[in-house]
């Protein structure tokens, strides 16, 4: 009983830090916080997987879903944000 309860929990926090790892990943400058959101979602889909039973399975494959997509936003952010200004930087030198 105790498992499938820290399941749901880990369930939930996986959703929760998956949605607000794709809605950070817009905010430019964030993405350093919105990868960590994103690792941590996947970590605690991973470890609901394994807790719950199939009512609350989904939650967790889909805090999973998000984190993996969060992460990839993230990585594109860091790009598309911090390599042309180490550019510019660069120039000033």
């Amino acid at each position: 009983m105790g498992n499938q309860n820290n399941g749901g929990v880990f369930a939930i926090l996986a959703l929760i830090f998956g949605i607000v790892g794709i809605v950070c990943s817009f905010i430019p400058f964030l993405n350093i916080v919105t990868l960590v959101l994103a690792v941590l979602a996947i970590v605690f889909g991973v470890m609901a997987r394994g807790k719950v039973d199939d009512s609350k399975r989904g939650m967790a494959t889909a805090g999973m879903i998000l984190g993996i997509i969060a992460v990839v936003l993230s990585v594109i952010g860091i790009c598309v944000c911090t390599c042309p200004a180490c550019l510019v930087c660069a120039d000033m030198l």
